[in-house]
């Protein structure tokens, strides 16, 4: 079984991660963009352009599956995505976790990037799935950037700034790019207030994984062989894990639990 991811940058981990937790045996195909990305600031046209380029590049290892791990390519590029390669590779998007954040009743904060934040699917998602809960949708402003390379202080002045634009008394936390999943325990750092109950985190990963295997007729095995192997495409370009997604435990997981080719 080979499953490919697609994203702008590293937020494909958190899902790399879990796919490999959940089918140690699957070969993995991670598609990213570093020389287009970030995406949030494009507009619709270059996103779309520049993710079915990332697709076409995972496509060519011939996955059983592909997982676009990537909420703004998943708002703008779906439709586009699923014409160029389906039926022959089903394509899963990821869909910010609102759903099951509105079901506890809130209040609720969606963390996303600019571009996703305010959205006509954004706001479909929230009309939909969250009416009576009060939901308050705050725009990250470079967080994801800062997250893709690495940068320490740039993360904490994102977070931070956000965690500021958040209201005090949310009880639940949509982490609405997949990029803040790999600092969410520093979100929460930010966000929780002292003598609160604790604040209840709502990311994307292992969900959207799971729906691939389902798609495919796969179930998780998380005890079969470790043998599954891990191909990275940067641009289209054949390369090794970059030291930026070592710095993330996703990314030490994936690198430490591959054989050697």
């Amino acid at each position: 079984m080979k499953i490919a991811l697609m994203d702008s940058g590293i937020g494909l981990l958190p899902a790399a991660a879990a796919a490999r937790r959940l089918r140690p045996d699957a070969d993995l195909v991670l598609s990213w963009d570093p020389d287009g990305m970030p995406w949030g600031p494009r507009t619709p046209e270059d996103i779309t352009e520049r993710a079915l380029a990332v697709a076409t590049a995972a496509a060519a290892h011939r996955p059983d599956v592909l997982i676009v791990a990537c909420n703004t390519a998943s708002v703008h590029s779906l439709p586009q995505l699923r014409a160029r390669l389906e039926p022959g590779i089903p394509v899963i998007g990821t869909v910010p976790a609102i759903k099951p954040a509105a079901a506890g009743g809130g209040p609720v904060a969606i963390w996303a990037t600019p571009a996703t934040t305010g959205s006509p699917y954004q706001r479909g998602l929230i009309e939909e799935f969250a009416a009576g809960v009060e939901v308050a949708e705050v725009p990250c402003p470079g967080l994801a950037d800062a997250v893709h390379h690495a940068d320490e202080a740039a993360i904490d002045a994102a977070v931070a700034a956000a965690a500021a634009r958040t209201p005090d008394d949310i009880t639940t936390l949509v982490l609405g790019c997949t990029n803040y999943e790999l600092v969410a325990a520093r979100i929460r750092a930010a966000v929780q207030k002292p003598g609160r109950a604790p604040l209840i985190l709502h990311g994307t990963a292992g969900a959207v994984v799971a729906q691939g295997l389902r798609r495919i007729g796969e179930q998780p095995a998380p005890d079969a062989p470790a043998s599954g192997s891990l191909t990275v495409l940067l641009s289209g370009r054949e390369a090794e894990l970059p030291d930026t997604a070592l710095s993330y435990e996703e990314g030490r997981l994936l690198a430490a639990a591959t054989p050697a080719r």
